[in-house]
């Protein structure tokens, strides 16, 4: 499988009692979709997997699965903090039939890089479907280092990383260590995705497209049609969005953002707040911002 181009890194919509909400998961699927996205990746960190119960997860999964409806592959956050977690989710996720499977390393327990390697393939080889590595030690206090990557790489059906390292020299050691390799390196943090195309890296998997998918589709589309003015042009739009990020613990200021645009996702995952006082009037203007402008 070959995992390219612009996928975005879906939230998920739920009601203001907590419950997962299908019906805006459906159509927050369908929007991206027909707005030109290459895949969907649910169950990542701005999916608040780490914050919904196996149920729910499993839930969330069948709903994606059947919004895409085989237009576009579907990667799904498999990943646990034990191996055997890992390994369970992995075979569920597989029977409701997702394309890919996203495993993020462990977190709180920061592992040496063998123990990592030991899981990923543990993880892999419990499953017929590829699997993608997901990196993003700020949160999870473990980076993959490019050897391990490397490593990893020779198993079968490892295919890729999303990198959110925020680093762009991981970014290029993975890509330089991989060249060789059956190997996709995605980028994580949304604002490295042309520097990631320009370095030989596949796409990106970017939360940004939650709100922006046109813009962010475009940054791809541009680089491999060769307008590279236009394709930083379309980076550069970014920022604004990027840039409330900050305003509120993860995901809420993204969250408010799809909600104000049309699209009711609903609040964040408790404990997290959602988006209030400043930071929401700062929102409201940015959204209000991109609403005036044409793609």
């Amino acid at each position: 499988m070959d995992i390219k181009g612009i996928i975005p890194a879906i939230v998920t919509p739920i009601r203001q009692d907590q419950t997962v909400n299908e019906v805006v998961l459906l159509q927050l699927v369908s929007h991206l979709i027909e707005s030109g996205v290459h895949g969907i990746f649910a169950l990542g960190t701005n999916g608040e997997f780490h914050l919904f119960n196996k149920e729910d997860k499993l839930k969330i999964a069948k709903t994606v699965i059947e919004a895409a409806n085989g237009k576009v592959p579907v990667i799904l956050g498999a990943g646990g903090n034990s191996t055997e977690e890992s390994i369970e989710l992995s075979k569920e996720m597989e029977a409701l039939g997702a394309d890919a499977l996203s495993v993020i390393t462990p977190y709180f327990i920061a592992p040496s890089q063998e123990e990592l390697k030991e899981h990923f393939k543990k993880v892999a080889e419990s499953t017929s479907l590829p699997v993608l590595l997901y990196n993003i030690p700020g949160r999870t206090g473990v980076n993959i280092e490019p050897e391990t990557a490397a490593a990893l790489a020779d198993v079968p059906n490892i295919i890729g990383i999303k990198d959110s390292s925020g680093n762009f020299e991981n970014i290029e050691h993975y890509i330089e260590l991989t060249k060789d390799k059956d190997f996709s390196v995605l980028a994580g943090t949304d604002s490295l995705i042309l520097q990631t195309l320009k370095a030989g890296g596949a796409g990106a998997v970017a939360a940004t497209a939650n709100l922006l998918p046109e813009i962010v589709v475009s940054i791809y589309t541009q680089w491999l049609n060769g307008n590279l003015e236009e394709a930083e042009k379309a980076q550069a739009r970014l920022q604004p969005l990027r840039d409330t990020f900050k305003y509120g613990t993860l995901p809420s200021a993204l969250k408010k953002a799809v909600v104000l645009s049309g699209i009711d996702v609903g609040p964040p995952k408790l404990p997290v707040k959602e988006l209030e006082g400043e930071g929401l009037e700062v929102v409201k203007q940015m959204v209000s911002g991109y609403s005036k402008l044409q793609v």
